[in-house]
Order: C-alpha cells, then sequence, then structure tokens
C-alpha cells in the first residue's frame, strides 16, 4: 500500500472509532455520573443502550443519502452534530437531558460507521474489503485499550464533564481531517431520494437470505460484545471490587484481544475465504461462551476463571466483524451506502436490545452478562445455518 493508502485507512478508522470511544471512554464515569445527575443504576446503563438506539436509527437515513450525494456531505454533517451534541453532554444537569443528548450523539456518529463501510466497498473488492476492514479494526481496536484508561485518568482528574469534553475535541478533530484528506469515493450519484424507492431497496435488502445471513450472524455475535459493556463496569468495580484504574487496564487487554484476533483474520484471509473463517469463528465464538456461562454458574476459578473465556469470546468477534460484514456487502457494488447502513442498523439495533436487556436482567453478578454472551453465540450460529445452510468450518 502507498503511504497516501496507509493516511486514507487511520482516518478512516479514526472516523469509524467514534461510535466504540464514545462508549468506552466514560465507562470508568458511569457509577459515579449516573449518582451525580440523579439518577438510577437502570437509567445509567440506558445511557448506553440509548446511544446504540440512535446508532442503529441515524444510519437509515445516512446510507441512502451518502448513495444520492455522495459520501463526504453526510459525513461532514454527521460530525459537526456529533461533536455538538457531546458539548451538550458537558453541560447535562440531569440524567434524563444526558439521555436524549446522548442520543443526539449518536445520531451524528453513525454517520461515519456507515460512510467508512460505504468508501471502502466503494474502492476495493470484496476478498480485499474483508482485508481492509480487518486493518481498519486494529486501528479502532485501539480505542477500547485506550479509552478506559484515558477516561479513568481524565475522570479522576477533572470529573465526568471533562471526559465528554475530549469527546467534544475527538469529533471536531475528525471532521478537519476528513475535510482535508478523504475524497469522495462515490463515482456517480444515485437515483433521486424518494421515500417508495428507499423502503423497496431495504425491503430487497431485507429479502436477501445472503445479507441476512451475514448481517444477522455477525450481528447477533457482535450484540454480545455490547451487552458485556452495558454492565461490565458494574460487574468489574462493584462486583468483584476492582478500582476504575484497574477496569481500564481489564478492558484495554480485553480489547487487544480483539485486535490480535482481527490482525490474525487478516493473515488468514490471504489463505482462506472470508466467509470460512467466518463460519469457524463463530464456533469457536459460542464455545467459549458456553463455556464462560458455565464458569459463572458453578463459580469455578474466581474472577480469573471468567476473564480467560471472556478474553477468547472477545478475541472471537476480531474475526466476526470484518468477515461478516464483507460477506453480506459483497454483491452490493452499487448500493454500498444503503447496504451499510442496514447492516449496521440491524447490529446496533441488535446491540440496543442486548444492553437493555442485560441491563434489565442485572442482578450485581457477572450472570447476566456470561448467559448473553453465550446466547448470543449459539444464536449467532443457528441463524447462519438457517439463512445460509453453510456452517461447518471446511
Amino acid at each position: 500500500m502507498t503511504a497516501a493508502e496507509h493516511r486514507r485507512i487511520l482516518l478512516l478508522g479514526a472516523i469509524i472509532a467514534l461510535a466504540p470511544m464514545s462508549i468506552d471512554l466514560y465507562l470508568p464515569a458511569l457509577p459515579t455520573l449516573q449518582q451525580a445527575l440523579g439518577g438510577t443504576a437502570a437509567q445509567g446503563q440506558f445511557t448506553l443502550s440509548v446511544y446504540f438506539l440512535g446508532l442503529a436509527m441515524g444510519q437509515l437515513i445516512y446510507g441512502p443519502v451518502s448513495d444520492r450525494i455522495g459520501r463526504r456531505k453526510p459525513l461532514y454533517f454527521g460530525l459537526a452534530l456529533y461533536a455538538l451534541a457531546a458539548l451538550g453532554c458537558t453541560l447535562a444537569t440531569d440524567i434524563n437531558s444526558l439521555i436524549a443528548l446522548r442520543f443526539l450523539q449518536a445520531l451524528g456518529g453513525c454517520a461515519g460507521m456507515v460512510i467508512v463501510r460505504a468508501v471502502v466497498r466503494d474502492l476495493y473488492t470484496p476478498q480485499e474489503m474483508a482485508r481492509v476492514l480487518s486493518m481498519l479494526l486494529l486501528v479502532m481496536g485501539v480505542a477500547p485499550i485506550l479509552a478506559p484508561l484515558i477516561g479513568s485518568w481524565v475522570f479522576v482528574a477533572f470529573g465526568w464533564q471533562a471526559v465528554f469534553g475530549v469527546l467534544v475535541a475527538y469529533g471536531l478533530a475528525c471532521l478537519i481531517m476528513a475535510a482535508k484528506y478523504l475524497p469522495e469515493t462515490l463515482a456517480r450519484p444515485g437515483e433521486a431520494l424518494e421515500f417508495m424507492r428507499v423502503l423497496k431497496g431495504y425491503g430487497r435488502l431485507l429479502r436477501h437470505r445472503r445479507f441476512m445471513g451475514y448481517a444477522l450472524s455477525g450481528g447477533i455475535a457482535q450484540a454480545s460484545l455490547f451487552a458485556y459493556i452495558a454492565v461490565s463496569s458494574f460487574v468489574f468495580i462493584d462486583f468483584y471490587a476492582l478500582s476504575p484504574t484497574q477496569y481500564g487496564l481489564l478492558f484495554g487487554v480485553n480489547a487487544f484481544g480483539l485486535i490480535l484476533g482481527s490482525q490474525i483474520n487478516n493473515w488468514m484471509l490471504t489463505r482462506y475465504r472470508a466467509e470460512r473463517v467466518l463460519r469457524s469463528a463463530l464456533i469457536a465464538y459460542s464455545s467459549f461462551g458456553v463455556v464462560l456461562a458455565l464458569v459463572v454458574i458453578t463459580g469455578l476459578g474466581g474472577l480469573p476463571g471468567v476473564l480467560i473465556p471472556l478474553w477468547c469470546c472477545i478475541a472471537s468477534l476480531g474475526f466476526t466483524f470484518p468477515n461478516s460484514t464483507a460477506a453480506a456487502m459483497a454483491p452490493f457494488g452499487d448500493r454500498a451506502g444503503m447496504a451499510a447502513a442496514l447492516l449496521g442498523t440491524l447490529q446496533y439495533g441488535l446491540a440496543a436490545i442486548a444492553s437493555g436487556v442485560v441491563a434489565s436482567l442485572h442482578d450485581g453478578t457477572a450472570l447476566a452478562m456470561a448467559l448473553a454472551i453465550a446466547a448470543c453465540g449459539l444464536i449467532s450460529v443457528i441463524v447462519l445455518r438457517v439463512l445460509t445452510g453453510k456452517l461447518a468450518p471446511f
């Protein structure tokens, strides 16, 4: 790759990392933030769930718009909205206003998720797309490692409002760099935006078994990651009595597993098709999820007994995200924005459901988290088998 291509991948990775940064950066402050704003634990967790909901809903708009007018203008609008909403979060005085602002922040931030996938589909073949997405996962995987550490340091030193101030600066930096370095990649404008035509386009995607098989199996597996994120600070800080800094380090170690998985995936894609690697990864993921649930139920091994299968589950997701995305979007080069939008909506809609269910069932222990991870793993394998007719890894 040329220096310009490497720079473009770094920029795309930074933009798509807005979502994990906006989630992971404030996790160490979440229990304190919820108390400071007069909210319940469920309301504190809902600031995460509503963010997932905003990510899911907003993508349906950005997809067809970016197919019609290009990738750059919708991206600029979304990044500007994201930064303004993050600024509003720093000024929130009660938990309900923070929830509303988090929803607006998600509506802005989801532009990057749609448009980055569409740009990659514009520029690369499906197999190359899986490799590029693995490289993007390396860049965006740095966010879950650094974000809780940075978030805990900023929170301890300056308070929870400063955590959202960091997100304001990050959003503005992405906006400036995109305006300077990201070219327009849409070769020609799409059809005029008409409501019924957009609905029919989404309807065709929803009826496409290959698209739905890979989108749902990958999305259900990814939803378990956000179920873990939704309650992890309460599980490890409150139940296992880790400090915010220790929790940040633990979160970073798990995020390193995601990066390691994505880079092994990048190497495997030089030898095997993305679909084949995905099937193996989902089987491994579901197996580790069952082990995690059994360990939590029986209490064997204490905290280390929980952390080892949890790390293996998260590392397995480094294979599922790039390969399920590439496999789902492969047939839709002419509708990359719309396909990326529906894919993201399904993924984050499932994430909102999973995180909301786990938050409501959370009993102060790791049980709800472990059962959610195991269930998502098993369901993702079943969905892939039913909709694509493929399951055996080889």
